[in-house]
């Protein structure tokens, strides 16, 4: 697979990935920043604001978009990581963070 491929699968798969939480299953999240972080309400509109911008963002045909979009979405996963260890999820709850943070590693490696 070349790497012009891998790149354009990943941003989709993560695009896809970050929509599907934050649209079709928004009534988990907001019962998870309520219940589970105890987290206002406005920190999880402005997150996922930002998470559907840079999944946006790295849709983009523009490369300093795609950059700017992956690099965002690299920070709100490290502080959704760090969100899990503060309120001491089980680990199962982490795994999606932790595999999108890792794509997003990977694309930044070979993007």
């Amino acid at each position: 697979m070349n790497t012009e491929l891998l790149t354009t699968v990943l941003r989709i798969v993560i695009s896809t990935a970050l929509f599907f939480v934050w649209v079709v299953r928004y009534d988990n999240i907001i019962t998870e920043f309520r219940k589970d972080y105890n987290y206002p309400d406005w920190l999880r509109d402005l997150t996922g604001i930002a998470k559907l911008s840079c999944a946006v963002m790295l849709l983009s045909t523009n490369p300093e978009l795609n950059e700017m979009g992956l690099k965002g979405i690299i920070t709100l996963m490290f502080f959704a990581i760090l969100t899990h260890i503060k309120v001491k999820s089980a680990f199962r709850k982490a795994i999606p963070s932790i595999t999108l943070l890792s794509l997003c590693l990977a694309l930044l490696y070979f993007g």
